[in-house]
């Protein structure tokens, strides 16, 4: 039986995990089964020791299948781009890419984070807006982007809710600038 403090110990001393056990890392975070202590401990020491490719390949895959997965129509599937951002300040080039890639007839999906570190994130800028709703379902997503291209939404109890936990975990625990996390949390 996988055990919780046992898999913090083994990344903290340097050990690979395996897909197993991050799928039951993933799992206990999204079912609530993994404390917030447990979570920090689990970030920081993939904060201390890092991840090699199978690992990072694993977490971002158990991320994305932590809630609902998103289908696209067959007829976006040359038409769907990925803007990644790794969390910098001042959204200069989101909020001016996805529309743009969407004016060329490409379909721009985002999901986006809150306030990391010393800067507001994407969605709490788009929230000043007064009206706009960060919070979205599959189905309005999917309305969003066959009308104008492109969307920013945050995730949800259903859309990637491992991630909303662990985005906003790593900035409680200063590990915002760790790459297996970016990778993992924001493709996910």
């Amino acid at each position: 039986m996988l055990s919780i403090p046992d898999l913090i110990r083994k990344k903290r001393d340097g050990g690979q995990l395996t897909d197993e056990e991050i799928s039951f890392i993933i799992e206990s975070v999204t079912t609530k089964r993994m404390q917030d202590c447990q979570i920090g401990a689990m970030l920081m020491a993939i904060w201390q020791r890092g991840m090699v490719a199978a690992e990072i390949q694993s977490l971002t895959r158990q991320m994305m299948l932590s809630g609902e997965v998103m289908r696209w129509p067959d007829e976006w599937k040359r038409l769907m781009v990925d803007k990644h951002s790794t969390g910098g300040v001042g959204d200069k080039v989101s909020l001016v890419l996805a529309p743009a890639l969407a004016a060329c007839g490409c379909k721009v999906p985002m999901i986006s984070g809150r306030g990391l570190a010393h800067t507001g994130g994407t969605l709490d800028k788009l929230e000043s807006i007064p009206g706009f709703n960060v919070q979205q379902s599959a189905e309005q997503i999917l309305s969003i982007l066959a009308s104008v291209g492109c969307c920013i939404v945050g995730q949800t109890e259903m859309l990637v809710p491992a991630d909303r936990v662990l985005y906003a975990l790593r900035d409680a625990t200063s590990t915002v600038d760790s790459l297996p996390l970016i990778t993992g949390t924001e493709l996910g």
